[in-house]
């Protein structure tokens, strides 16, 4: 096995091992064992975490996306299950500032978030047991509106795209057998596995409005467990993934149509489960992909081209395990020059992880942005 260490910036609290987080309830994609990275043998990068947020297990975190303040600084948002909060961290140090929200139904509390996606000023959180996504102004946290409830079932992750005057998300909805909640539906009942919402003021008010669902019904294309979703609008693709076991835990491509493509990606290379996606987008149209292989001792993340797919390596952290969501921020400040890529420990903190290490361990070519 290939280790190849990073290098371990200074940082306000140190990366330590945290003690394994209690989940309240097992979701649909904990159905196998424990897979261990110790045990697998797949070829690999270590590269040393820059920070982890501090510990809070009671959270069950779940997600993080990174936002610019006002002021210049960066925030890690993130979804918090078990507190039914959104956690806001110091993007630079890890420092946590504040909590939003609290469980209830009404506009600004939430209940059970777990997928979220920043873009511009707005914060979109998707809470798995209100059934609906609920959006925020930032940086005040205002709650704009709430849609979906009326479509969504079990709704998970999501992805979201400036388009014609608004926003369209894309939300995976992870309804499960009737008969039996651990087991996905028949493979003719998967055909709405992702709703599609406009997002946009009419009348001067925020509004979310359904257009429609998606999701392909062949063995090879249909997504059994469905919670990550992300878009690379340039090259036309959606890219989700699957993460059962029982058919292969690997990645589907889809188009922005929808429509699947014919190409599964990573079914080599993923053997724990594969989760939480990224995408670096460089200015010349170049870039990468990194998509989570969530083991339960430390978590490995794959790496692949962004144009051609190809797969060209693979990292961990020294630390950080059972990852769920990632966010990659490719913005530069004087902390992380080229950008950081953030990660979910556990549950219950946040890693960072400067991209020049990434770059630097894995040789991968600069990227201008």
């Amino acid at each position: 096995m290939l280790a190849l260490a990073g290098l371990l910036s200074a940082c306000a609290s140190n990366p330590t091992a945290a003690p394994s987080s209690v989940k309240a309830d097992r979701e649909p994609d904990e159905q196998g064992g424990e897979p261990l990275l110790s045990k697998a043998h797949v070829p690999h990068v270590v590269i040393s975490e820059t920070f982890l947020t501090p510990a809070a297990p009671a959270d069950n975190l779940d997600s993080p996306a990174a936002w610019r303040a006002p002021d210049g600084r960066r925030w890690i948002i993130t979804t918090a299950k078990g507190s039914h909060q959104l956690v806001v961290f110091d993007g630079d140090s890890g420092v946590r500032l504040r909590g939003v929200g609290g469980k209830g139904t009404a506009l600004g509390q939430l209940d059970r978030p777990n997928g979220i996606s920043v873009v511009d000023d707005l914060a979109f959180v998707v809470e798995r047991d209100n059934r609906r996504v609920q959006v925020f102004s930032l940086p005040a946290f205002e709650p704009l509106a709430v849609f979906g409830s009326e479509v969504l079932r079990e709704p998970y992750g999501l992805w979201v795209r400036p388009l014609d005057r608004g926003y369209e998300v894309i939300v995976s909805d992870n309804y499960m057998s009737p008969a039996n909640k651990d087991v996905p539906p028949p493979l003719a009942e998967l055909g709405q596995r992702f709703k599609r919402f406009r997002f946009a003021r009419e009348g001067g008010q925020w509004q979310g409005k359904a257009t429609g669902s998606f999701g392909d019904t062949g063995e090879q294309g249909a997504v059994r467990i469905a919670e990550s979703v992300y878009g690379d609008v340039a090259n036309d693709r959606l890219m989700i993934a699957e993460e059962d076991t029982a058919v292969g835990t690997q990645l589907r491509e889809y188009g922005l149509d929808g429509r699947y493509k014919g190409r599964n990606i990573g079914a080599r290379q993923f053997q724990a489960q594969a989760e939480g996606m990224t995408l670096m987008q460089c200015a010349d149209g170049s870039g990468y992909w990194i998509a989570t292989d969530q083991f339960k001792d430390r978590s490995l993340f794959h790496v692949f081209d962004r144009r051609s797919l190809a797969h060209v390596g693979a990292f961990s952290g020294r630390i950080t395990a059972n990852t769920d969501g990632v966010w990659l921020d490719p913005s530069g400040d004087a902390r992380f020059p080229q950008g950081v890529f953030y990660a979910l420990h556990d549950d219950q903190a946040v890693a960072a992880f400067d991209w020049r290490d990434i770059a630097k361990a894995l040789r991968l070519k600069e990227c201008a942005k």
